[in-house]
């Protein structure tokens, strides 16, 4: 079963796609990686959610990618004596640490300390998603006083956001230490971080996944963009998270920073993912808005690795419908002439290493000859990754000895991962390149495929071999 596409699409699991049934329809119209968001559910949730798609996987003999995405530190103000309050633009309004008192419309609690410490003077607080704003005037070690920006009703519980400030805290909270451990333990492929403010909070989670997983880097905060280019190094993948992000920015700033991260991801050869309210009108509609449509294209256009369903797969009316559109929207689009022509002007020069010297020729032989498909062998998907990094327009075969490696590259842009035995020679390694990508359907007898491998076989990272061979009858190699 393979795509008739190249970008990929990872989908939410929540309470309306939490049944095997539909689990299955939606893999079966597109899904090639699957969420787990650990701010909602129990452990035994993700747990069930889990075995179900492994128990999908073995059935259909496809690999499947499954990705938690951890909580985060989330920001609250406290309650309201009435559960909520409205605030005027221009009143005087408190926040300190009192978390026992309810508040009112002159005050209320912010039982987060951290965000005390890092205030200045006309730093601006944002609360409900940006929809009230304050701006602090004055404030000490327990309190801030502000004044009231934009009003609005306030209710319980709230988020609070602090836009171009570097919060002194951990992008894992204690949950999310115990949610990483659970996770690990099932044997996810990906862990996405929120919250990440620096290169170092990458560390801290890559030290404790240990090498179990690949680490996607949720980009949502400013201070982040500041250090887009050691964060992209230090991550595995990122995730382009436009929901908080365009709190804590001006809305028009972020179709241009989303822009600016594609292609540094591009650039550097890391997977990149899209994400928040693509086809959001989809939660209760069964079709999108046109603007969804095109906002979901554009990425595409721009040669993303990945787009997002959140809420619209998790929680909506219509999960196999969202999947099935943003499916036909990708092979749309992926269909016009002009995408070749955006993807070859957005590609970035490759670095001076054997890999990228074998996927650049690659590239090179597969648009010359017009190959029906290239094949990599890889260990750890790092070459297949660089190779992809080239986005040549004929499939690429992912060939791994590896389940854990094919379960990630589910999420590489346009790599059809197969789980193979590891060969031991070059003509072992042709015939059977031949045969799989008969057998995958995506060559037939009489085409040209191009294969690229290491020599000693078996080894990680020494990808330096690049095989042209021809098709013969049952996938047989003629060169």
């Amino acid at each position: 079963m393979h795509r008739n596409r190249k970008a990929k699409i990872v989908a939410t699991v929540g309470p309306a796609s939490t049944d095997g049934a539909t689990l299955e329809a939606m893999f079966r119209a597109g899904a090639d990686v699957f969420r787990l968001n650990f701010s909602h559910g129990t452990h035994e949730d993700h747990r069930k959610r889990y075995d179900i798609l492994r128990g999908l996987e073995s059935s259909l003999g496809r690999p499947i990618g499954i990705l938690m995405d951890l909580q985060g530190p989330k920001l609250r103000i406290g309650t309201f004596a009435d559960g909520s309050v409205g605030l005027e633009t221009g009143a005087s309004f408190r926040l300190d640490l009192d978390a026992d008192r309810p508040g009112d419309r002159h005050r209320v609690a912010l039982p987060h300390p951290e965000i005390f410490a890092a205030l200045e003077t006309h730093t601006r607080l944002l609360l409900d998603d940006g929809r009230i704003e304050l701006r602090v005037e004055s404030f000490s070690a327990g309190h801030a006083d502000t004044t009231v920006i934009n009003g609005g009703v306030l209710s319980d519980r709230k988020g609070v956001n602090v836009p171009g400030v570097v919060l002194p805290l951990s992008a894992l909270t204690d949950k999310d230490r115990k949610d990483l451990a659970f996770g690990l333990g099932l044997g996810v492929d990906w862990v996405a971080l929120s919250f990440v403010q620096r290169v170092e909070d990458i560390h801290e989670v890559r030290a404790l996944a240990g090498g179990r997983a690949g680490i996607v880097a949720k980009l949502e905060k400013p201070a982040a963009i500041n250090e887009l280019e050691a964060i992209v190094q230090a991550s595995d993948a990122i995730m382009v998270a436009r929901g908080d992000l365009g709190v804590e920015l001006p809305a028009e700033q972020v179709p241009a920073i989303q822009k600016r991260i594609v292609r540094v991801c591009r650039r550097l050869g890391k997977p990149v993912i899209v994400a928040t309210q693509m086809l959001e009108s989809m939660v209760g509609a069964p079709v999108p808005t046109r603007a969804e449509a095109s906002d979901v294209a554009t990425a595409i256009y721009d040669g993303v690795d990945a787009v997002m369903l959140s809420a619209e797969s998790a929680s909506g009316k219509y999960p196999l419908e969202a999947v099935t559109m943003m499916n036909r929207i990708i092979v749309q689009t992926e269909a016009d002439p002009y995408y070749a022509e955006s993807i070859k002007a957005n590609a970035s020069p490759p670095q001076a290493e054997i890999e990228d010297a074998i996927g650049l020729a690659m590239r090179s032989a597969a648009d010359l000859l017009n190959v029906a498909a290239t094949a990599a062998y890889t260990t750890s998907g790092h070459s297949a990754l660089r190779i992809a990094r080239e986005r040549p327009r004929a499939s690429l075969i992912g060939m791994t000895p590896s389940l854990a490696t094919a379960r990630r590259l589910a999420l590489a842009w346009g790599v059809h991962a197969v789980l193979v035995h590891t060969v031991e020679s070059v003509p072992e390694m042709t015939e059977f390149a031949c045969a799989t990508a008969l057998r995958e359907g995506l060559a037939k007898p009489g085409q040209t495929i191009v294969i690229a491998a290491g020599m000693p076989f078996g080894a990680a990272g020494n990808t330096n071999l690049l095989h042209i061979a021809r098709l013969g009858q049952e996938g047989r190699s003629r060169t």
